[in-house]
């Protein structure tokens, strides 16, 4: 099966995308890639730091979002990361030429819009960082309350 393009999957635009494309993509389950290159966002003197494979995890988590409204004909929504729970990375930093694989596992999924997932980042060795991400999305005919009104 053909992978659309992440940039279909988004809410984001230009630079703002930091992953290159989808790998696979189920129902429970989504895998993207990312070579670190020398204009990669938030590349300095040939690293990343480390700290940016949170944001590749929730990047992996929309891409997942806008697959399963995708399939369901839905639109795209905005989806926001609440927190995580200990982040470990075995290194300091990405370097210049590496490949990352992403992947997320939805493990629970409220009709409110919460969701958590398991997350890990692999490169050639293995993998190289875990969390657990929770996430929350909208529900489409929900308002986001104005300022001053909660």
């Amino acid at each position: 099966m053909d992978m659309p393009d992440i940039r279909t999957l988004l809410p984001h635009a230009g630079p703002m995308v930091l992953l290159d494309r989808v790998v696979s993509a189920d129902d429970e389950n989504l895998c993207a890639e990312v070579r670190i290159r020398a204009d990669s966002l938030f590349c300095v003197a040939g690293e990343v730091g480390a700290w940016v494979g949170l944001e590749y995890m929730a990047q992996a988590i929309g891409a997942f979002a806008g697959h399963v409204a995708r399939k369901r004909s839905e639109p795209i929504k905005l989806g926001y990361l609440l927190g995580t729970r200990c982040y470990e990375c075995t290194r300091p930093v990405f370097t210049v030429g590496t490949l990352l694989r992403i992947h997320v596992k939805r493990v629970l999924q409220s009709e409110s819009g919460l969701a958590s997932f398991e997350c890990r980042i692999d490169d050639e060795s293995g993998q190289i960082a875990s969390a657990n991400l929770s996430v929350f999305q909208l529900a489409e005919d929900a308002q986001i309350p104005e300022q001053g009104s909660l």
